[in-house]
């Protein structure tokens, strides 16, 4: 068993100034911590695998490819493998957990 701390995390992501901590990675699957702040930009680009974005804290709105939608704290999204997506009007500092399937290349 490997068990985690949200606050942990976010003080190692926050000492390494990186928007994305790593912290997880399996043979089928990988989890990380994303943060980005209030105005931010998000810079992804797609991903070759599948997503679950589950959003631990903030405000914002996510489009995948041609859908937007507002999320917050509790929000689940799940974004297709090679899908473009963006959070975008950041009004909260957002913190999400990113687990992809199979492991982030």
């Amino acid at each position: 068993m490997k068990a985690f701390r949200l606050d942990e995390l976010e003080a190692e992501r926050a000492a390494n100034d990186g928007a994305y901590l790593q912290f997880l990675k399996e043979r089928n699957m990988s989890a990380g911590l994303y943060a980005l702040d209030a105005g931010d930009s998000d810079p992804q680009t797609p991903h070759h695998e599948d997503e679950i974005y589950f959003v631990v804290s903030g405000r914002a709105a996510i489009t995948v490819g041609m859908e937007t939608t507002q999320v917050a704290r509790g929000s689940v999204v799940h974004v297709p493998a090679g899908t473009a997506h963006k959070f975008h009007h950041i009004s909260e500092d957002l913190r999400v957990l990113v687990v992809f399937s199979p492991p982030e290349s």
